[in-house]
């Protein structure tokens, strides 16, 4: 696996653009743990329709602006960060790189970003926390009774992580094929016990949360206008917009696509985060214009790991970054709190939608995708 972390400016050397990061990827990671990081649950029909809903989304841009200082600066939940971008949760992300979430939250310390660390990630809760002064979040799968999740409350508390995020569209594990077309399971998938305890749990359990803990609640895997209002009702401060990346339920719709009304439920009652196709600056701009406070990257992070550790994600940050800075210049705007739909109307896709759509040219070089 290729290590660039030697040499802090190698990266920006060897990765001029984002495809050229995700086709390094795929070149360090054996068959099966691409795989699981590009895969998704039976027809891989949601993780499609997470990028089609983007890319039938055009911009409008204004001109004879003054543009030249453009802020793409945002903040969660208080947190100031340098892009309103998350390092999302994701399990076993030491397949991608043997630093797993330490690294991440290295990286995003480097970045001034926020990390939510996935519970179902090495080195663990306060190993990570420990390995980065970085603003963070955890992310729980329920898998025990409320014993076993103030646990993890008071861990999260005393181990600096400022707000605390429950999973809750898991309540049963999915059938990813191509994991089981390459009879590949994760050691905690076939030693996992308590899967009950999240297909039981329900707002009787998130009015328990609030009522006994003073951190801050983040929901992910919210989807309907009917839940964020819920969410709303029961003083959950974050509402995170989220099919898991199309790794759950197939045939969902796509996260940008049900963005919308969860904006106009939470109505700026609660801080709103999405994720689910977002791989470029652009997607990322489209969002926020959707009324997103932050945008959370999954498989970029996978991506920028795999190809060249903290170094290869500061990488994927930095492209991001600056793909935000020209798309932004270039609708007309200065910061992020001039974007509104206005920017935005309904086009035709001009691309099949799928998880490397994104980057055409990767064509060019593999077609393993």
């Amino acid at each position: 696996m290729s290590d660039i972390t030697d040499d802090p400016n190698a990266a920006e050397s060897e990765f001029y653009t984002l495809h050229e990061i995700v086709a390094k990827a795929q070149k360090n990671l054996p068959r099966d743990q691409w795989d699981y990081l590009v895969g998704a649950t039976e027809t891989e029909t949601t993780l499609r329709r997470n990028r089609q809903a983007l890319d039938t989304i055009a911009f409008k841009p204004r001109v004879c602006r003054n543009v030249l200082d453009v802020d793409v600066s945002g903040s969660l939940l208080g947190q100031k960060m340098r892009i309103p971008v998350l390092l999302a949760p994701i399990g076993s992300l030491e397949s991608f790189y043997p630093g797993g979430g330490a690294t991440s939250g290295q990286a995003a310390e480097e970045f001034d970003i926020v990390h939510m660390l996935s519970s179902r990630c090495a080195p663990g809760l306060e190993e990570t926390a420990a390995a980065a002064d970085n603003k963070r979040i955890f992310q729980l799968y329920v898998r025990g009774d409320a014993a076993f999740e103030d646990d993890y409350v008071k861990r999260a508390i005393d181990s600096g992580y400022y707000a605390f995020a429950i999973t809750v569209d898991s309540a049963h594990y999915s059938r990813r094929e191509r994991d089981l077309a390459n009879r590949f399971a994760k050691p905690w998938r076939v030693s996992a016990t308590g899967m009950e305890y999240q297909a039981l749990y329900t707002w009787d359990n998130v009015k328990r949360f609030k009522d006994k803990h003073d951190v801050p609640l983040i929901l992910k895997g919210i989807g309907t206008a009917e839940d964020a209002a819920l969410c709303v009702e029961h003083g959950v401060d974050g509402v995170y917009v989220s099919n898991h990346g199309g790794r759950q339920l197939d045939h969902g719709r796509g996260s940008t696509t049900a963005l919308p009304e969860v904006v106009k439920a939470v109505a700026g009652k609660a801080a709103v985060i999405v994720d689910g196709g977002y791989y470029r600056g652009t997607d990322i701009v489209k969002a926020l214009a959707l009324g997103a406070d932050a945008v959370g990257i999954g498989r970029m992070q996978g991506y920028g790991l795999a190809a060249g550790g903290k170094d290869g994600l500061v990488r994927v940050l930095q492209l991001l970054e600056e793909e935000m800075r020209l798309a932004m210049g270039l609708l007309g705007v200065t910061s992020l709190d001039q974007l509104d739909s206005s920017y935005l109307e309904t086009a035709a896709p001009v691309n099949e939608a799928h998880v490397s759509s994104a980057f055409p040219l990767i064509e060019l070089q593999t077609n393993r995708y």
